[in-house]
């Protein structure tokens, strides 16, 4: 059955990014291990711990359909039309460019819930990974996130991007999270209660 998760990599203090939108030192996990784990990107490989392998691989096999908004898209420049995960890109805009010509792998729809139902199309029974912030609240609210993926990275930001800051209505319960040592990263996964 087809999971939907949302997986950022963050900060002690919520950020996902800082100001500038620049990861800093949030994804130095990726390179602080002895274990390869090649990606579909032939521009990024990641050099992890055993544990994070574990999850990179997990992510990496059973993705079928990434989410991300046009903001982290436009900041990626489309990842070059292979984003590492190695599925097909599903972005969430109301203005999709004008000539989807370099993006064949990428799909563009207006709005979250269009989005999450096209990415199933895509997923073909694999699982679903929603990359973009904004969009992981919106889903949220939506009542349409099985799982909440963190890897909680030591350091503190202080100001940034948050990741699930701002989320309106009742509080979002969550199970007790499942949780996996890495070095560098805490990564943390967290059912959602429906």
């Amino acid at each position: 059955m087809t999971k939907v998760y949302t997986h950022m990599t963050m900060s002690l203090d919520g950020f996902i990014a800082d100001p500038t939108d620049q990861p800093a030192e949030l994804f130095d996990w990726y390179g602080a291990g002895d274990v390869t784990v090649p990606s579909a990107n032939d521009h990024v490989s990641f050099n992890v711990d055993p544990t994070s392998a574990e999850l990179l691989r997990e992510f990496t096999t059973n993705t079928g359909a990434l989410i991300a908004g046009r903001r982290l898209f436009d900041i990626a420049n489309g990842w070059g039309d292979s984003h590492p995960v190695g599925a097909p890109v599903v972005v969430v805009t109301h203005q999709p460019p004008s000539d989807t010509t370099p993006w064949p792998r990428t799909t563009f729809v207006n709005g979250v819930e269009p989005a999450i139902t096209r990415a199933k199309q895509i997923a073909n029974g694999k699982d679903i990974c929603i990359a973009s912030a904004d969009i992981a609240r919106q889903a949220l609210q939506l009542g349409l996130v099985d799982e909440v993926c963190v890897s909680l990275v030591p350091v503190i930001f202080g100001e940034g991007i948050p990741y699930l800051a701002g989320l309106p209505g009742a509080h979002h319960l969550l199970q007790d999270p499942v949780v996996l040592q890495g070095h560098r990263a805490l990564h943390l996964r967290y059912q959602v209660r429906h």
